[in-house]
């Protein structure tokens, strides 16, 4: 008979794995932005969501907040500086008002990392209250990670094309989802199971989306190439005829029948997550305290000699 200790243990040592590969499924991505020079309609906010996750998880899996979870720790200590990594790239090849609005987020979240962190460790003088307290917060947190997504998820149904939704990480949020909703339920943890089991959903939706505009994106990148190769071949011809002059206006012309689409908002994405991560950690604080409520009712109810316990022999 195998142990709920020795269960939770393997299944959070596949979570860590399966959240590994989720964290580094944007390397294809960042390769394809350096290569091509510009971060184009690729969205901070996935890797925004993550960043601040991941911080929020390490101090919540610490044994001074939430004792025996190492593996909490251990995964989201890797993901904080994979993730660092990714942002530092974004800054480096995004223009300059995207880098201002992406260094302000992360100074923001990096601020409140460590006044939570302050907070938990002072105020606090249990493991519980702690776990509750960053367990609550890092609920919303979790949410934002995975909903994150939900602005290119926008774009895809807007453009019918998913070029700038990367699949491997659709599919590893999914999977991560249910690798950790099954490592919280084996010994219950609320705040593990709530957001990770509302991931598996949005990761299954994701992977919907993908498998619905996957043919019409392959019809878009064949239209594009066919239209580079006959304005390569126009430019061809008319430059023995022409000025240079003409020449770069109708380069300039070529970039103009291609509409760039407008990216999503990275606040507005945020506050989404936010919403969604406030709307769950709530609902499962309302059931919390209800509970609690009943059990000193129930114990009131024992003092005052109104009810009894019986036990029964063996």
């Amino acid at each position: 008979m195998v142990s709920a200790d020795l269960a939770r243990t393997s299944v959070g040592i596949i979570g860590n794995i399966t959240a590994l590969i989720l964290f580094l499924s944007p390397v294809p991505t960042f390769f394809h932005i350096v290569k091509k020079g510009t971060v184009e309609q690729f969205s901070p906010v996935p890797y925004l969501a993550t960043f601040v996750n991941c911080g929020m998880w390490v101090l919540y899996g610490l044994p001074s907040v939430h004792p025996h979870s190492l593996l909490v720790v251990t995964i989201n200590g890797a993901g904080f500086l994979i993730e660092t990594v990714y942002l530092l790239l974004f800054l480096i090849y995004c223009d300059r008002k995207q880098r201002i609005k992406v260094l302000l987020i992360m100074l923001a979240e990096l601020v409140f990392l460590t006044v939570l962190t302050l907070l938990a460790l002072t105020v606090a003088h249990t493991t519980k209250i702690r776990s509750d307290i960053v367990g609550s917060i890092a609920i919303v947190g979790n949410i934002m990670m995975y909903a994150a997504p939900l602005s290119v998820m926008k774009l895809v149904v807007a453009t019918k094309s998913v070029e700038y939704m990367p699949f491997f990480l659709s599919l590893f949020s999914l999977l991560n989802g249910i690798s950790w909703t099954v490592y919280a339920l084996i010994r219950f943890d609320p705040y593990i199971v709530i957001p990770n089991g509302l991931g598996s959903l949005l990761g299954i939706t994701q992977l919907i989306l993908y498998a619905t505009f996957y043919k019409s994106t392959k019809r878009q990148w064949a239209e594009k190439n066919a239209t580079a190769e006959m304005g390569l071949a126009e430019m061809g011809q008319s430059v023995g005829s022409t000025k240079r002059s003409n020449v770069q206006s109708i380069m300039g012309g070529g970039r103009v029948a291609h509409p760039v689409l407008k990216g999503p908002s990275v606040v507005k994405e945020l506050v989404i997550g936010a919403v969604l991560g406030l709307a769950a950690g709530g609902l499962w604080k309302m059931h919390h305290w209800n509970e609690q409520r009943k059990t000193r009712a129930f114990y009131d109810l024992l003092e005052k000699g109104e009810i009894s316990v019986v036990v029964e022999e063996e």
